[in-house]
């Protein structure tokens, strides 16, 4: 238990930057939690954080182990709560990878509505547009649509994301409305920056890969909606982002005839946490959430 305290006591002087910081965190005294890393340090053999008179920073070791250590904790009271004669009350830490487009637009939601549910229950939500490997970075849940795959994972499908091509009347009106894939080069193009200017479509005689020349790039896909009702060219974006456009006429489909391949939201969980009760009851959430497909 000593060592469950201690790296309890280092968790929190790495988030709060400070022993002062992290006893008012922990209600103890400054004094108990410098012991308590110092305890750690010394079990361990290794300095966590670098002191001065003017600052506390991690180490190498600190930063390399942060995430590790969060992981143990976290997991320590995933086994006390499912000990516990109140099982259902979720007590964890999880630290969550997700996209921005889509955070912004449902999983905000999903996961203000899973913490009013599970009170106890701490979250860390942390937006990136890459693929994330949840081990080494020290996630406990990433999601993404990206066709990555990691080891010492387990991915989970939530949905299938559909995607478009759409423009404002306006801008068709103006400048044409391609008939083909390959008349899109010489469109103004709006694209979305984590899947890049290589726009793939299903055609009757199979795969169509074009390169286009993007007047606008975002990792944000609502401003590529946006972009698109002021009439600055044809986006390539997911059908979430494009519904309510569609639905009013400010937007309409372009190219439908050649449909862009879906892709899957999925859920990539470290191995050893895809067990851990509130890890599955946030995929539970985000399946009714999302499901059947964006």
């Amino acid at each position: 238990m000593d060592t469950l305290v201690n790296l309890q006591a280092f968790l929190a002087t790495a988030d709060a930057a400070g022993f002062s910081a992290a006893a008012r965190k922990l209600k103890v005294s400054t004094s108990v939690v410098a012991k308590r890393v110092t305890q750690l340090e010394d079990q361990i053999g290794i300095a966590l954080f670098h002191r001065s008179t003017r600052q506390l920073r991690l180490t190498e070791a600190g930063h390399k182990y942060v995430h590790r250590a969060r992981g143990v904790v976290a997991d320590v009271g995933d086994l006390l709560s499912r000990m516990g004669e109140k099982d259902h009350d979720l007590i964890d830490h999880l630290r969550i990878k997700a996209p921005t487009s889509l955070t912004i637009a449902r999983l905000a939601d999903v996961f203000s509505a899973f913490q009013t549910e599970n009170p106890r229950l701490k979250l860390e939500v942390v937006l990136i547009d890459r693929p994330v490997d949840p081990v080494t970075e020290g996630f406990d849940v990433a999601i993404g649509a990206f066709p990555h795959s990691f080891g010492g994972v387990v991915d989970e499908p939530l949905c299938a994301l559909k995607r478009l091509l759409c423009a404002a009347p306006a801008y068709l009106k103006l400048h044409g409305t391609p008939r083909h894939p390959r008349d899109l080069v010489e469109h103004r193009c709006l694209s979305f920056l984590p899947t890049g200017p290589e726009w793939i479509f299903d055609g009757p005689r199979g795969r169509i890969t074009i390169q286009v020349r993007p007047l606008l790039s975002s990792n944000e896909g609502h401003v590529l909606v946006k972009s698109a009702i002021a009439g600055n060219g044809i986006a390539f974006i997911s059908h979430y982002l494009a519904a309510d456009a569609l639905r009013d006429g400010s937007l309409q489909v372009v190219l439908p005839e050649f449909p862009i391949p879906d892709l899957w939201v999925k859920a990539t969980i470290p191995e050893r946490r895809v067990n851990a009760a509130a890890v599955q009851a946030l995929l539970q959430q985000l399946k009714r959430a999302l499901a059947p497909a964006l």
